[in-house]
C-alpha cells in the first residue's frame, strides 16, 4: 500500500514539524506536558511519532523514502565528527573496565539467545506457525545475529556464508528492524528514568558523572554568541571532514576488495564495506581534531549542531519502523521477541553483579543491536558528551560481529539438528 504522501519534500517537511512540536511542548515548565517529559523523553517522542504516521496512519513510509539514508550517509557522519570535536580522552579511558564488560555481556546474550530462542519457539509454538523449515529458519536467523552484533555488513556476510533465500531474507529484515527499534524505545525510555535505574543496580556513576562535567564546564567555558562567519567556518570544517571520509570509503573499499577472499576467511566482511568506514574515518577527523584549535568550536555550538542532526536522524529512523509488518511474520518474530528478551536479562544480570551505570546497559546494548547509527544517539540522551562512548563502542561491534555471528549460527544449527 503506498503512503499518503511520497514526495521527500513533504516528509521532511512533516518530520520537521514533529520535532518543533516535541521540542516546543518538551519546553513547557508546568502542567500536562511538563509532566509527561519526566516520564517520557523528548528523543523517545522524535522516535515515536515518525513511526505513527507511518503505521497505522499510512502518511509516510520509510521504505519509498531516500531521507533514511540521506541522514545516515550525511548528518550521521557530520554529527559524529560534531559530537567527537571536544573529546576528553583521559576522562573516557576513566570510564573503566565495565563499559568493556557490559559491552561483552551485551554480545554473550545476543549469542547464545538465539540458540535458546529458536528452541523455546520451535518447541513451545503451535504448529503452522513457520513457513519455513528448520534448516532455512536457522540459516536466515544468522543474519539476525549478524546485524544484531554488528551491523549491515555483517548481515549481509551471514547471509552469503548460509546462502540464505531472498524472500525468507527480506522477512528477517523486517523482524530485525522491527524488534531492535522496540528495544530500541524502551532504551530511549529508560534513559528518563537512568537514577532510578542507577539506584536499583546499585551503580557507581561517578566516572560518567565526572565525565559529564568535564565537557559541560569545558562548554561553558567557551561558549559565546557565534558570528556568522564562525558558524559557516564550523560547517565547512565538518562537511568537509564528511567529504574526507566519504572519499577516502571509496578509496578504501575498492582497494579492499583485492583482499576479499582472505578477509572473508578471517570473518573480516566488515572491512569491504562502505558504511564501515565512512563511520571510522568520520570519528576518527572528529577525535584528530579534539587534539588541535578546533576543539574551541564547541563554543560556536558544535555538540549542539551535532545533536540537531541527531534528533533528524531519529525521526527518519522512526518512520522506517511498521508494527503492521509484525502479524505476516508472526512465527519469525516470537523468536525475536524471545531472543531479545534473553539479550536483556543477561545484561541486567551482569550490570547487576559488577553494578554497572544503567549508561553502560544501554550503549552496550546499542553498540551491538543498533551499532552507529543509534548507539551514539542513545549515548547523547543521557548527555551530549558521552556520544563518543556510543561511537567508539559500535565500532568495536562491527569488528567482532561477523565471528560472534558464526558462532550464533553453528549453536542454532545444533538446536535444528
Amino acid at each position: 500500500m503506498n503512503p499518503l504522501f511520497t514526495n521527500d519534500a513533504i516528509v521532511l517537511g512533516l518530520l520537521m514539524a514533529v520535532l518543533a512540536f516535541v521540542f516546543y511542548t518538551s519546553g513547557k515548565k508546568t502542567g500536562f506536558w511538563a509532566k509527561f517529559y519526566k516520564v517520557v523523553p523528548a528523543l523517545l517522542m522524535c522516535y515515536f511519532l515518525p513511526a505513527l504516521l507511518a503505521w497505522p496512519l499510512g502518511w509516510i513510509s520509510g521504505d519509498q523514502s531516500n531521507l533514511y539514508f540521506v541522514a545516515s550517509r550525511y548528518l550521521l557522519p557530520a554529527s559524529l565528527i560534531l559530537l567527537t570535536l571536544s573529546t576528553d580522552f583521559k576522562a573516557i579511558l576513566k570510564l573503566g573496565s565495565k563499559a568493556l564488560i557490559m559491552f561483552a555481556a551485551a554480545t554473550l546474550g545476543i549469542i547464545i539467545g538465539g540458540p535458546i530462542a529458536l528452541w523455546l519457539v520451535l518447541n513451545l509454538a503451535p504448529e503452522g506457525l513457520f513457513q519455513a523449515d528448520g534448516a532455512s529458519l536457522w540459516r536466515g536467523l544468522t543474519t539476525v545475529a549478524g546485524s544484531w552484533i554488528g551491523g549491515g555488513a555483517n548481515q549481509t556476510a551471514m547471509k552469503e556464508i548460509f546462502e540464505v533465500e531472498d524472500n525468507l531474507f527480506a522477512s528477517m529484515i523486517v523482524v530485525d528492524i522491527i524488534v531492535a527499534n522496540i528495544w530500541l524505545a524502551f532504551l530511549l525510555y529508560g534513559a528518563g528514568q537512568a537514577s532510578r535505574l542507577d539506584r536499583w543496580l546499585r551503580a557507581d556513576t561517578s566516572s560518567i558523572e565526572d565525565l559529564k562535567n568535564k565537557v559541560e564546564a569545558f562548554q561553558t567555558k567557551v561558549a559565546k554568541i557565534p558570528t556568522t562567519g564562525e558558524v559557516i567556518m564550523l560547517l565547512g570544517i565538518t562537511f568537509l571532514g564528511v567529504g574526507v571520509a566519504h572519499l577516502g570509503a571509496d578509496r578504501i573499499v575498492p582497494w579492499m576488495n583485492q583482499y576479499e577472499v582472505g578477509l572473508k576467511a578471517f570473518k573480516l566482511d566488515s572491512l569491504l564495506s562502505g558504511f564501515f568506514w565512512l563511520i571510522v574515518l568520520a570519528t576518527t577527523f572528529g577525535l584528530a581534531l579534539s587534539f588541535t584549535r578546533a576543539r574551541q568550536m564547541e563554543g560556536v555550538g558544535a555538540s549542539r549542531l551535532g545533536s540537531i542532526f541527531i534528533y533528524i536522524l531519529v525521526a527518519t529512523i522512526g518512520m522506517k519502523m511498521n508494527l503492521g509488518e509484525v502479524l505476516q511474520n508472526l512465527g519469525i518474530f516470537a523468536i525475536g521477541i524471545v531472543w531479545m528478551m534473553i539479550h536483556i536479562i543477561v545484561l541486567i544480570v551482569v550490570a547487576k553483579i559488577i553494578k554497572a551505570p544503567f549508561f553502560f546497559v544501554a550503549v552496550g546494548s546499542q553498540a551491538n543491536v543498533g551499532g552507529a547509527a543509534s548507539a551514539p544517539v542513545v549515548a547523547s540522551v543521557f548527555s551530549p558528551a558521552l556520544a563518543p562512548v556510543g561511537v567508539l563502542m559500535a565500532v568495536l561491534g562491527y569488528t567482532l560481529g561477523t565471528y560472534g555471528a558464526i558462532i550464533c549460527a553453528f549453536l542454532m544449527q545444533s538446536v535444528v539438528g
